[in-house]
């Protein structure tokens, strides 16, 4: 069930995806929010430079392993404006944080990339569940998808 709370949440999400974009990265934005409601960490993509693993999802894991005991990252939600990728979902899972809400799923950005005639990945993107199975996943969310497909249709028709 998504709350007042997540969909602020996913708000910042697009508004950091929308940076990402702005500064020449993808567009994916995500903030990692302890049990009591506290923003701990938030980032962008920043594959730009050319290291296609600058996901900020990857980066709130690391973030989070090192910053975080292992009971809070449990408690923990990680916010994102794209569904992880099997790399970001591992990385969630080896380090035991909580909660998934997206704002727009795996499938749904390969039906808009496909439309706009984006080769396909070389990495498959497989849903999260398909890649860790013991964690709470909600989205896509549809009132954020829509400004996620908007963001990504800006950045290949540039």
């Amino acid at each position: 069930m998504i709350d007042d709370t997540d969909r602020k949440h996913l708000q910042r999400c697009v508004d950091l995806a929308s940076e990402a974009l702005d500064r020449g990265n993808e567009p994916f934005g995500s903030v990692l929010v302890s049990s009591e409601g506290e923003v701990l960490f938030e980032d962008y993509n920043r594959i730009g430079g050319g290291d296609h693993t600058q996901h900020p999802e990857f980066a709130i894991a690391r973030w989070a392993a090192n910053n975080m005991d292992v009971q809070d990252r449990a408690k923990a939600t990680v916010y994102t404006s794209g569904e992880h990728c099997p790399m970001c979902a591992a990385a969630h899972g080896w380090v035991g944080l909580g909660r998934i809400v997206y704002a727009s799923s795996a499938a749904q950005m390969t039906a808009w990339l496909s439309d706009l005639g984006v080769p396909a990945f070389r990495v498959r993107p497989l849903p999260i569940r398909d890649v860790i199975s013991d964690t709470p996943v909600d989205g896509p969310v549809e009132e954020f998808a829509r400004q996620v497909r908007a963001l990504h249709v800006r950045s290949h028709i540039r």
